[in-house]
C-alpha cells in the first residue's frame, strides 16, 4: 500500500510533517465512523464521544512512528478497537462506573444512536428506528471479537483482509467469526421481523 493509492495516508503523512489542517481534514472524515462504531461497541454515546476523541489524540501522538504499511482507515480502526476493548476490559473490572446499567433502566430513554442522514419519512424513521434498536440489542450480546467483526463489516471500504488487520486474525479466522456473528444475529432477529415480537433466543 503506498501514499499515492490511498489519499488518507498521503494526509497522515503530511500530519506526520507537522500540517494541522491535514489531521482536521482526517478528523472531519472519520470522526462519525469512528464514534459510530465506539457507541456500538459501548453501547454509551457519551462514552463513545470521549473515546472517539481519545482515538484521534492517539492518532495525533503516533504520528512520528507512522509508516503507510496498510490502509489509514485499517490503521485508524485498530487504534479504535485497541480503546473500545481496553475500555470494555476496564468496565468488567469496575462495573459500577460505567454509564450503562443506569441508561438501560426500564422507563428510561434508550442511549441517542449516531443515525445514518438518510432521508426517510416518519413511519419509515420510526420502523427503521425500532429495527435499529433490536440489531443493537442483537449485537451487544455478541462476544467482542463477533460484534466487532460485524461492525468493521458494516464500513463499505473494508476487505476481509482489512478486517483480518484490525482484528489481528487470519483472514479464516476473521470469516468464520463474521460467519457466525451474522448466523447469531438472525436467530435472535428472526422472531421480531417474522412477527414483530422481539423474543429472547436464548
Amino acid at each position: 500500500m503506498s501514499a499515492e493509492r490511498d489519499p488518507d495516508a498521503a494526509l497522515m503523512l503530511r500530519v506526520k510533517q507537522g500540517d494541522m489542517q491535514a489531521f482536521a481534514d482526517l478528523v472531519d472524515k472519520y470522526k462519525q465512523a469512528v464514534m459510530n462504531l465506539a457507541n456500538r461497541m459501548l453501547r454509551d454515546a457519551t462514552e463513545a464521544e470521549d473515546l472517539s476523541q481519545m482515538v484521534f489524540v492517539q492518532v495525533f501522538k503516533s504520528a512520528h512512528r507512522y509508516k503507510v504499511s496498510s490502509k489509514f482507515s485499517t490503521w485508524l480502526f485498530t487504534i479504535a478497537r485497541n480503546l473500545c476493548l481496553n475500555e470494555i476490559r476496564r468496565r468488567s473490572r469496575h462495573p459500577t462506573d460505567s454509564l450503562e446499567a443506569r441508561s438501560s433502566e426500564p422507563g428510561e430513554p434508550p442511549a441517542p444512536q449516531f443515525e445514518d442522514k438518510a432521508v426517510v419519512s416518519p413511519p419509515d424513521r420510526l420502523l427503521h428506528g425500532e429495527l435499529e434498536a433490536k440489531i443493537q440489542q442483537a449485537l451487544a450480546e455478541l462476544p467482542e471479537k463477533q460484534r466487532l467483526a460485524i461492525l468493521l463489516c458494516r464500513q463499505e471500504d473494508f476487505s476481509y483482509e482489512d478486517i483480518a488487520r484490525v482484528l489481528g486474525s487470519s483472514v479464516s479466522a476473521t470469516k468464520s467469526l463474521i460467519y457466525r456473528g451474522r448466523e447469531t444475529l438472525k436467530q435472535k432477529l428472526k422472531p421480531y421481523l417474522e412477527s414483530g415480537a422481539w423474543k429472547d433466543a436464548g
